[in-house]
């Protein structure tokens, strides 16, 4: 959740920090911090509460000096947000300093024991426990501070991703990670640290990515090494190269990240099926299917964890593998998931959906249908990430960098992804006929141009958000293949606008939500000229009669749905099966609008990180 940045080499830390915590803010807000190693071997720490340009603010004229030093901001769990629990946190003696992403879940043991050996604490986070800890520990063991952080993460049990800054040993950099995310780029006799790429990536691309249980001591004079922090040997590290564009993380004239990812789905879409599929050809094909096929083929269920949006993708992922692959499909929260005792056999593939490829529920959910002996598959957005790491096989959605917190073309492209996949297993399986599946694959290779034409909705939604933008209560109703971006289009709602919001099937509303409707209940309905049409007019009927307000998202060139509907939405024509991405783009634009014209932020809405990496 939290971001981290660390450095050091010659040059000076606080550009590189400051700048880096720019870049990392989606993944916290709540508050920031840096610690800089000066030429007097002491450490100085700054610390706010808010954004990194209040950090900024704060600092202004304060002259930092030094050559190595660690950045972070906070998405809080331990402790409100505030100047004192922000992070940089320091020890006893003020000689250690440490930032942290994760939860230690053996905080209140560990900090008892502390505080009968004389320590005191002045936070209310459970990261101040580790850096007691440590300098507990090298004071008693009498060890080096590599040793005493070794030690010190020998006894803590949770989720960390850290690094370590001691005035006692000012030319070394300790970094160790255990379930958070953490990256190393090297540089000319100089080491960057990330809890992602970006806040590395103008610096170098040349990086290797710390699996759990490991750590790394970089050194100023450019030497380094890493190891094993339970066997306490060295190993050598796989080098790998960052794929992010600098572009990418920049809003390229948009007034929003949100808004500029929303407007990059055609050529987010067009980049996931480059290469994938060719009607022409006659093939739709993902690589690690391709590698798995007797296993995909052969498969008893393919059950799919995920948390969020990403959820949402993978339950369109059942209508459509159900549908044109006859495969039996499970969806299921990654977060519930890891702590039933589901049932899986060898002869279940169990596909992990996850856009950093980091989210801790599906990380673990994944680990425990591996140890059930379940192939895996993982679909993720960010090269080099856990689940791609950790996966048998697997597919990149190749969306580029998100930064926005809500997700867009994150989603949008898991569903061109999986749209393929069920096109293969289908062809695959002998379900499609030749003229079935050449139709199919024209109708995919489309798409892109097909989001083109559903973006010039912008300016009606921007209408409709204008009457709408002060509703209490939202209710997004959709049927079959669209039942999955009614709950989509309610999560975008309530994410960035804050607006009570939930989605259902439209059939389901006589059985509850009905109750519900009058005058001022605004009722999106996602009713598209295809599948059960004439089911989901009736359901209008219903809303029409009981005063609702309806905005509907329809088929372009739709008469009929304009007679009941107060406000219309056209999208281009296009397959069933692929509705969904061409349904979800105005919600997308309707939430985006509403919460500007509310004064939301769109890209940091409060209480949320891109990546959730703890529980």
């Amino acid at each position: 959740m939290c971001g981290i940045v660390a450095y050091i080499g010659d040059k000076e830390a606080y550009p590189i920090l400051i700048n880096g915590l720019k870049r990392l803010e989606y993944r916290g807000y709540d508050s920031s911090g840096i610690a800089v190693l000066n030429g007097m071997e002491k450490i100085t720490i700054h610390k706010k509460k808010g954004k990194v340009s209040k950090l900024e603010e704060a600092i202004n004229g304060t002259k930092i000096s030094g050559s190595v030093g660690i950045g972070h901001t906070r998405w809080a769990t331990h402790g409100p947000a505030n100047d004192v629990n922000a992070h940089p946190h320091y020890s006893e003696s003020g000689k250690i300093a440490v930032i942290h992403n994760g939860i230690i879940e053996n905080y209140i043991s560990l900090k008892r024991e502390l505080l009968e050996d004389g320590y005191t604490f002045k936070s209310d986070t459970d990261t101040e426990v580790i850096v007691q800890l440590i300098e507990q520990i090298k004071l008693k063991a009498n060890v080096e501070l590599e040793e005493a952080v070794r030690i010190a993460l020998g006894k803590v049990v949770g989720a960390y991703a850290i690094v370590v800054i001691s005035e006692d040993e000012p030319d070394k950099l300790i970094a160790a990670k255990m379930s958070s995310p953490m990256v190393i780029g090297y540089g000319e006799n100089e080491f960057f640290v990330g809890s992602d790429g970006a806040p590395i990536v103008e610096h170098t691309r040349k990086v290797s990515y710390l699996e759990d249980g490991q750590m790394v001591v970089l050194n100023k004079d450019g030497s380094y090494y890493f190891k094993y922090i339970k066997e306490n040997t060295n190993f050598i590290p796989f080098v790998d190269e960052l794929t992010y564009k600098l572009e990418e993380l920049e809003k390229g004239g948009f007034e929003h990240f949100m808004l500029k990812e929303i407007y990059e789905q055609p050529r987010a879409i067009r980049d996931s099926i480059r290469g994938r599929i060719s009607s022409s050809e006659q093939f739709a094909r993902l690589g690690g299917i391709y590698e798995y096929e007797n296993a995909f083929v052969n498969a008893d269920r393919l059950i799919f964890i995920a948390c969020g949006t990403s959820w949402h993708s993978a339950l369109v992922a059942e209508y459509l593998i159900e549908d044109l692959a006859r495969i039996p499909v499970e969806v299921e929260y990654a977060s519930e998931f890891r702590y039933r005792n589901p049932i899986i056999t060898e002869k279940d593939i169990v596909i992990a959906i996850s856009q950093s490829g980091e989210t801790a529920d599906t990380k673990a959910a994944l680990e425990l249908a591996k140890s059930k002996g379940a192939m895996t598959y993982g679909i993720c957005n960010v090269v080099g990430s856990a689940i791609s790491r950790m996966s048998d096989a697997g597919s990149y959605t190749h969306a580029g960098t998100e930064i926005g917190v809500a997700s867009t073309k994150a989603f949008t492209t898991q569903l061109a992804v999986l749209s393929i996949m069920a096109i293969e297993l289908a062809k695959r399986k002998g379900r499609l006929s030749v003229n079935r599946f050449q139709s199919l694959l024209t109708e995919l290779d489309q798409l892109p141009e097909k989001v083109e034409i559903a973006l010039k909705c912008n300016s009606i939604t921007k209408v409709i958000a204008d009457i709408f933008q002060d509703a209490n209560n939202f209710l997004y109703l959709g049927r079959g293949y669209n039942f999955p971006i009614a709950l989509e289009g309610a999560l975008k709602l309530k994410e960035i606008s804050y607006i009570h919001a939930e989605g259902y099937p439209a059939a389901e509303m006589k059985h509850g939500p009905i109750a519900l409707i009058d005058e001022n209940m605004p009722v999106l309905v996602i009713a598209p000229k295809r599948g059960h049409y004439d089911k989901v007019i009736s359901n209008m009927e219903e809303i029409k009669a009981r005063k609702g307000k309806i905005i509907a998202v329809v088929t372009e060139g739709d008469e009929e749905i304009s007679r009941l509907a107060d406000f219309v939405i056209p999208i281009p024509d296009t397959e069933e099966c692929f509705t969904p991405i061409l349904a979800t783009i105005p919600l997308q634009l309707l939430a985006y609008h509403i919460a500007v014209m509310r004064n939301c932020n769109v890209d940091q809405p409060r209480n949320l990180a891109k990546s959730v990496t703890v529980e």
